[in-house]
């Protein structure tokens, strides 16, 4: 039987049959077209080597691609002199890095509200100029912001408190006026206003509290305690954005005359009576309060934990996840102050009062002593490191050697911002990291499902930071690490690996009867085992090839991995990996004739950094030098950078922050 289509049935059909292909997003093949329009409006001289029907992955500045949708668009210090379009830019949906910081573009910043995958922004040290856009605040995955060095004015937006992920905001030396928004994101980290036309009082927000007077300079119209200008509330002065309601304001602006008529009607006699019941309540808290603080309350025993408020303290063998408030002897002098290293540490908006004050919670215990995270009541967040058992016995020495480590600040290193001592208490205080260690990125969390060997590009990029960062420390005659190992290695604010707890085994009590545990043994060389050796730099190279086939293997060092596996030890990492892939059903080679040359690579560095004669083993200058050209190799042939910032938090976020073991 033959079937008879009705023409007014053909075209409802093709009418709904369009409507259905409206409604899905069209596949992009590319973003080609969006660059090169892009290209026309930023850099009319030409500068830029960007030509269509060639893959947009190798183009100049494109760092990172998914199926040819641009990722990472770095194009920095190219003297490019046009203005920005919104239009093409926007196209790049999938952008997460945008950087055109140190060129020399004009015009106003775009909307950019079609960048939702947008995490880190960059276009400082240009020439732009008009306001900040308010559509920053719609990119919710917004990290990183930088806009500094440029000529933009009118206000800061008040919309960018929604920006909940917020890390990074520096918008110094601009024409910026108005206030300070009352920014309150607990994850911001890095905040600069200064040299700007802003006015008012900045507000008391828990994070802008943590930022010395530095992150504000500049302003002649700021007020307020982080810059201890007081505020003047008379006509001149500048408004702040509202805090209280301005209906909530008049109100008490009206009962303002009835309180005053309240007050004046008190006698004089119970005035005085309450004046004297404050003073004495006040003299008996001050009193009490000195009393504490010249007790010896750190009864610890071996864990040298800090006593405190509660059940928090004394610290046991689990170490981590312990709370509480730090206590301990001031000796006869009362409560001491916190020496600040570096130049600009001085300026820290913090003081050894309220470090006495902060909330305590232990990350890790070592033969030397424990590690706590510093929680302070203006919310800043510092690392406290307290050496139990210190081999100096006169403070001189002490105080001499950590200067040295004081003046150290590098890239891959965790600085050491202060330190303070009495006759029995030696603390050091770092910068916190919050995205956890090297040990949890390779081991996951304790309630994750076993180690997995990392990637070997991410091998290369941690080989490449931890190399850069022990070469800085063995600039220095004499100086060494010491203790290197997967849980003295942070991840910074970009995930770049830091080291942290170098240059501490001078403190190491040889006489200790307190050993290290089977992991930490195994990092050191032989011949530094023995806790009465003194630390080489040979021996932090030693330990750098241990650490780095602990990356490519997943392995924690817990045997001699020379005594064990000696000259098969590339076999044995590449039967582990081949083994893990197996498992997991990961690819972690890639299995191409490049995955294999650069895994080969690195083995082969490992293998000279735990030669078992130290003699024989390479400088580590030598080692940076063959990481690096082995990346090297590595851009050549591929276009995907291990440097964004997005590779990295994706990773670390899901896993919660291990215990840091200390020496």
């Amino acid at each position: 039987m033959a079937v008879v289509f009705c023409p007014s049935f053909l075209f409802l059909f093709s009418s709904l049959l369009l409507l259905i292909l409206a409604a899905f997003p069209q596949v992009r093949s590319g973003d080609a077209e969006a660059l090169l329009s892009l290209k026309e409006s930023i850099d009319p001289l030409g500068v830029l080597q960007w030509r269509g029907g060639i893959d947009v992955c190798k183009w100049e500045g494109v760092k990172e691609c998914l199926n040819e949708r641009v990722m990472k668009l770095v194009v920095e210090g190219f003297n490019l002199s046009g203005k920005l379009d919104g239009k093409s830019l926007n196209q790049l949906d999938q952008l997460r890095v945008l950087s055109f910081k140190e060129n020399s573009l004009s015009g106003q910043i775009p909307e950019l509200s079609g960048l939702a995958n947008l995490k880190s922004l960059f276009l400082n040290d240009n020439r732009l100029s008009g306001g900040i856009p308010v559509s920053l605040s719609g990119l919710h995955r917004l990290k990183v912001v930088v806009l500094s060095g440029n000529r933009i004015s009118g206000l800061i937006p008040l919309s960018l408190v929604d920006l909940s992920r917020l890390y990074v905001l520096y918008l110094q030396d601009n024409q910026l006026s108005g206030a300070i928004p009352p920014l309150a994101q607990n994850s911001l980290r890095f905040f600069n206003v200064s040299n700007n036309l802003l006015s008012g009082e900045i507000p008391k927000t828990a994070p802008l509290v943590r930022f010395n007077s530095s992150s504000f300079s500049g302003n002649v119209g700021l007020c307020g305690e982080q810059i201890r200008r007081q505020c003047s509330f008379g006509p001149s002065a500048s408004p702040s954005y509202p805090i209280v309601p301005p209906k909530d304001f008049m109100h008490r602006k009206r009962n303002k005359k009835l309180i005053l008529i309240v007050v004046l009607s008190v006698g004089g006699f119970a005035l005085l009576c309450i004046a004297a019941v404050l003073l004495f309540m006040c003299l008996r808290k001050t009193g009490k309060e000195k009393e504490a603080r010249n007790k010896v309350v750190a009864r610890g025993g071996d864990e040298g934990a800090p006593s405190g408020v509660g059940s928090a303290g004394r610290d046991d063998s689990s170490a981590g996840g312990k709370r509480g408030s730090f206590s301990w002897d001031q000796g006869g002098e009362g409560l001491g102050s916190l020496a600040f290293l570096g130049p600009g540490d001085q300026l820290m908006s913090y003081s050894m009062e309220d470090l006495l004050k902060a909330s305590a919670e232990t990350l890790g215990r070592g033969t030397m002593g424990s590690t706590y995270k510093a929680v302070m009541e203006s919310g800043y967040i510092v690392t406290v490191k307290r050496l139990k058992e210190s081999r100096y016995p006169r403070m001189e020495e002490f105080r001499r050697h950590i200067e040295i480590l004081g003046r150290l600040r590098h890239p891959n290193l965790v600085p050491l911002r202060a330190y303070f001592h009495a006759k029995d208490e030696r603390l050091l205080v770092y910068d916190y990291f919050p995205n956890g260690s090297l040990f949890s990125l390779v081991h996951g969390s304790k309630s994750a499902g076993g180690s997995k060997p990392l990637h070997w590009t991410s091998c290369l990029k941690i080989a490449e930071d931890l190399a850069a960062g022990l070469v800085y420390i063995h600039q220095n005659p004499g100086l060494t690490h010491g203790n290197l190992k997967a849980t003295n290695v942070l991840l910074g604010s970009d995930f770049e690996s830091c080291l942290t707890d170098y240059g501490l085994t001078p403190f190491r009590n040889p006489d200790s009867h307190e050993e290290p545990g089977a992991s930490s043994l195994f990092y050191r060389a032989p011949e530094c085992r023995d806790p009465r050796r003194p630390s080489t730099q040979e021996a932090d190279v030693y330990s750098y090839g241990v650490l780095l086939l602990e990356l490519l293997t997943g392995k924690t060092p817990f045997q001699d991995l020379v005594q064990d596996h000696g000259s098969d030890i590339p076999k044995w990492v590449r039967s582990v990996r081949e083994e893990t892939t197996t498992e997991s059903g990961d690819d972690h080679s890639s299995g191409n004739e490049a995955s294999e040359e650069k895994l080969n690579a690195l083995v082969n560095i490992a293998m000279a950094c735990v030669c078992v004669a130290a003699e024989n083993r390479p400088a580590m200058k030598d080692v940076l030098r063959m990481t690096r050209e082995a990346r090297a190799e590595v851009h050549v042939s591929s276009n995907s950078s291990d440097h964004s910032p997005g590779r990295w938090s994706d990773t670390v976020q899901s896993l919660t922050r291990e215990d840091h073991s200390s020496i």
